[in-house]
């Protein structure tokens, strides 16, 4: 998880000006501070349950996400209205990929926070009723002991939401998480849609 915040940080300094919310180092470490917070107070696994430290997560976890909705919206608007790095196609392609990958990473983050309560809340009781249903849960006998979803499990549903544009063998169940796919569907689409037709056309 933290692995995955860095990276997001990184991919935020990558972007061009006009593409990323504020100055250059603001969103960075912003996310910087909130995770040396969230690792002071539970340093190793994430199991130590606080309404502090759960505040802090979904804070830094809404940053990420606002992020790269506004680049998105950003990088829709120079594809439409023509911006600096739509006239180069490795510019564009660039960009564009750092913006999509800011995505999966952004709601990969949202699903791990918000899924059964946190992973906080997992680490000491998984409910029997999940917001999203792994195959694992779908198919007991797959199941090993007490098994727990990771974050690994989380960044694999948010890369396969934006590849395939739907579910693949994770399940939504509740209804926040139908909507955060179909919102993480719809900006995938967007991104790949726009980018890849607009660099065919500056190439060709």
């Amino acid at each position: 998880m933290a692995a995955a915040v860095i990276a997001s940080a990184v991919l935020t300094l990558l972007l061009p000006d006009d593409l990323r919310l504020g100055p250059r180092w603001a969103l960075p470490l912003a996310e910087a501070l909130l995770l040396v917070a969230l690792i002071s107070g539970d340093p190793g696994r994430i199991s130590r349950r606080s309404t502090v430290l759960r505040s802090v997560a979904i804070a830094l976890v809404g940053v990420l996400v606002v992020s790269a909705i506004w680049s998105t919206v950003q990088l829709i608007d120079d594809l439409i209205h023509g911006g600096h790095e739509t006239n180069s196609a490795n510019a564009l392609l660039l960009a564009g990929g750092s913006v999509w990958a800011s995505t999966v990473l952004a709601f990969s983050l949202l699903y791990f926070e918000l899924d059964s309560g946190g992973p906080a809340a997992r680490a000491h009781h998984m409910p029997p009723t999940p917001a999203l249903a792994f195959p694992q849960q779908l198919s007991p006998e797959l199941n090993a002991p007490h098994w727990r979803p990771h974050y690994i499990d989380y960044l694999y549903l948010g890369f396969t939401n934006s590849t395939a544009l739907s579910p693949t063998d994770v399940m939504p169940l509740a209804p926040w998480a139908k909507s955060v796919m179909t919102v993480q569907s719809i900006l995938s689409l967007m991104i790949l849609g726009l980018v890849v037709a607009r660099a065919v056309n500056v190439l060709a």
